[in-house]
């Protein structure tokens, strides 16, 4: 195993659950109303320090997509998945973007979310099918 690169991330970012490792920041969040199979998930434009898994079809609530799983580079903990295609033309704008798992996430505030029991929001789902 070779030497580990960590990108420094400056400003309020999430982090992995495990290790602390800083994933993405506040800023880049684009939505805080997806939904995955463990509950709240969150839209991000850029992660960082993630590495990806194969890439496969999965059918999700909002149609077909090509996505890879994404993992953290330093303790190797499932993170979320990222959109590399987009079957239906309303979903392009996913493209390139990242579903970070809320519960598998810190918070800025370095609070770990709790899953519980709720609702799914109004709003963007892409739990899969």
């Amino acid at each position: 195993m070779g030497r580990l690169f960590l990108v420094n991330l400056e400003g309020k970012s999430y982090s992995c659950r495990h290790c602390k490792t800083n994933i993405a920041l506040c800023s880049d969040v684009v939505s805080k109303s997806f939904q995955s199979r463990h509950g709240k998930a969150y839209l991000f434009r850029k992660v960082a320090n993630v590495y990806a898994g194969e890439k496969e079809d999965r059918m999700m609530m909002t149609g077909m997509h090509t996505v890879v799983d994404i993992y953290c580079v330093k303790c190797g903990s499932y993170l979320g998945w990222r959109y590399e295609f987009a079957f239906e033309k309303n979903q392009k704008y996913k493209e390139g973007k990242s579903v970070l798992e809320r519960y598998k996430v810190c918070g800025p505030d370095e609070n770990n979310y709790l899953v519980v029991a709720q609702e799914v929001e109004a709003g963007e789902t892409d739990i899969d099918e």
